[in-house]
């Protein structure tokens, strides 16, 4: 169901009455954004993963220019909400920490990028 915006354009019922992305966490089946993924960071992690099997944390810190207390913070959450699952090991003698996407976290970013498709095609058709 389609609202008149603050510009008078129809936004996706999952928008705010200016427009604005309203969303309601990780449920599964919540009608607007992700607001877990939708965090620039973590949109980053979970669609870096979605494309690789597994990275390393260094993988995932320079891919993502980011650094490591950021990248710990978002990636704990991410692997909180069962997104991501993280795998600890010692290669000889230096420790690594490495994450995958869960089959919860695919599903999670389908839903992401679903809304988001059917935003921009709201946009565009109004």
């Amino acid at each position: 169901m389609a609202r008149q915006g603050a510009l008078s354009r129809p936004v996706p019922a999952a928008a705010g009455p200016l427009g604005e992305v309203v969303g309601h966490g990780a449920e599964p089946g919540a009608p607007g954004l992700d607001r877990l993924i939708h965090e620039r960071m973590r949109l980053g992690i979970v669609s870096a993963l979605a494309v690789n099997q597994t990275l390393t944390f260094n993988d995932l810190k320079k891919l993502l220019k980011t650094t490591d207390g950021n990248l710990s913070v978002h990636a704990r959450k991410l692997e909180e909400a069962g997104y991501i699952a993280c795998t600890k090991y010692f290669d000889g003698r230096l420790p690594k920490t490495e994450y995958r996407l869960s089959e919860k976290g695919r599903h999670a970013l389908e839903r992401y990028l679903d809304h988001m498709e059917a935003l921009i095609r709201a946009m565009r058709e109004g």
